[in-house]
């Protein structure tokens, strides 16, 4: 499946407008942007939600100042279809980052258009203020690209004088440069993302600076009122309160002087990063990854200053942001069917149909998984992590998954069941990180056959026994009970001050 319906081709190289590196950015229509049209640039805000370190800001910054035009920054929330995979844990988070956001904006000058009802908004909005260029940023989601396609359609057929350009400002060397074509394997991306590595892993330059908005400025938001009826529109899984949104709040769980990843906690990072008894031990950067708060890049450029203090942890690390991260990118990107049993390899798709009819010793539904009513008491607590804490250990994400598929009818409800617990309950939900965890965990995904057995035919196999040899499993377990009985305490306190607040405010 090709990237896009419509053709990319390169911007100018650096000696243009541009402080992005050229193959960053991909032209998805020419228009006359920046030459015939001096009208203002529109960045539309997609997947990094952050006014520092985005190479799709900087872009369009660059354009217009280029031609002395004024920049605007917009974004669009989603209509339901897509909203209704996100619940109040996700769009709560979503939405108090933009408000900070907004803030920031505000105090840069720098206009922040909030577009309430979604993608197709974006048209009329480059249209009524006569813009040369939007710039979009880049997700490999579906729902993502047929949005951007849609609006990149209506543009060229009602105001074809408008550029589209689109950025990677997400991956540390961009998904299209790093490969062009679905890789089997981290081996096979690691090679050829390490090749290009010191050519876009560069320190970001200031945003240039832009001509004053001198058009229609944003509608005030209220931002509690719109909080109250995007959140009460979705299922209300409740918000989590370890983890503040922002780039403010980013930064410092990054390098913060008490409890900063890189400044403190790096160097257990490569032994103890995969004990879930040992939580502290990873960086708890995926949602803000996942919400755009903060760069990869940044947090790359970060850790290498910092290789020497522990070089074996930082190197783990940077293997995990790159290169698995963005070989998720790469997967989501190259094949359409990223969340579904059609998108497994070959030999996965034989190996689990050859089997899909063995006997399972146990079946459960997905209502008796969601509520961790199984007879497996590691299984439960780490369910019962996620819901609650909005956050599952990494290494129990792979039992977890794999144990759905040796309790559920077959591969595809099994993978169905997965990524359907997983977007509902984990705060980063809804990412290709997430899809292909649970395709390298049921369809053996970037992984290789091994010994043949019941169920997972040569899928890779995970047990109770192996977790035991592994980690202290009580403690975890016991972990997961304490942080349950204070996330119960806390859910109800926040439940009570809001109906106090919403009193209130009706008196």
């Amino acid at each position: 499946m090709p990237p896009t319906t419509v053709s990319p081709s390169p911007v100018p190289g650096p000696a243009g407008p541009s402080p992005a590196h050229p193959a960053r950015v991909r032209v998805l229509h020419q228009g006359c942007g920046g030459g015939g049209n001096p009208g203002p640039v529109v960045y539309w805000m997609l997947r990094d939600q952050r006014l520092a370190d985005n190479w799709a800001l900087l872009h369009a910054a660059g354009l217009a100042a280029s031609s002395a035009a004024p920049l605007a920054v917009a974004f669009a929330l989603f209509p339901k279809p897509f909203l209704l995979s996100a619940r109040r844990r996700q769009l709560g988070f979503l939405l108090r980052g933009l408000r900070r956001l907004a803030a920031d904006a505000a105090a840069r000058c720098l206009p922040f258009f909030l577009l309430t009802g979604g993608p197709a908004e974006i048209p009329a909005l480059v249209r009524r203020h006569g813009a040369s260029t939007l710039v979009a940023d880049f997700s490999p989601l579906r729902p993502v690209r047929e949005a951007l396609d849609a609006v990149v359609g209506d543009l060229g057929r009602d105001a074809p004088g408008v550029a589209v350009h689109q950025v990677d400002a997400h991956n540390v060397v961009p998904v299209w440069a790093a490969s062009g074509k679905l890789e089997y394997s981290a081996k096979t991306f690691r090679s050829k993302v390490s090749k290009v590595m010191d050519e876009y892993l560069v320190e970001f330059p200031e945003l240039p600076a832009v001509a004053p908005w001198d058009r229609e400025q944003p509608d005030d938001v209220d931002w509690e009122a719109l909080s109250d009826r995007v959140c009460s529109e979705a299922e209300n899984v409740p918000e989590i309160d370890w983890c503040e949104p922002g780039e403010v709040a980013a930064m410092e769980a990054l390098l913060g002087s008490k409890d900063g990843f890189l400044t403190k906690r790096i160097k257990s990072y490569e032994n103890d990063r995969n004990d879930p008894t040992k939580p502290r031990a990873l960086s708890e950067l995926s949602p803000y990854l996942h919400f755009g708060h903060i760069s990869a890049q940044r947090c790359a450029l970060e850790a290498k200053k910092r290789r020497h203090l522990s070089p074996k942890s930082v190197d783990s690390f940077l293997e995990e942001l790159i290169v698995r991260r963005e070989l998720a990118d790469n997967f989501c990107y190259y094949e359409p069917n990223y969340d579904s049993l059609s998108g497994a390899w070959d030999w996965a798709k034989k190996t689990l149909q050859d089997h899909a009819a063995d006997k399972r010793e146990h079946i459960y539904t997905r209502e008796q998984l969601e509520n961790a009513k199984t007879h497996d008491p590691l299984w439960n607590a780490s369910q019962l992590e996620m819901v609650h804490h909005g956050k599952m250990h990494g290494f129990m994400r792979m039992y977890w998954a794999k144990k759905i598929l040796e309790w559920t009818s077959g591969p595809e409800e099994a993978l169905s069941v997965a990524i359907y617990l997983n977007d509902k309950y984990e705060l980063d939900g809804r990412d290709p990180s997430g899809y292909v965890g649970c395709m390298w965990s049921i369809c053996g995904l970037h992984d290789q056959g091994w010994k043949e057995r019941p169920v997972f035919g040569k899928i890779r196999y995970m047990n109770f026994a192996g977790c035991k040899r592994k980690f202290d499993v009580d403690a975890y377990i016991s972990y997961v009970k304490r942080s349950l009985v204070q996330s119960k305490k806390r859910n109800a306190e926040r439940s009570l001050n809001s109906v106090l607040k919403h009193s209130k405010s009706e008196k």
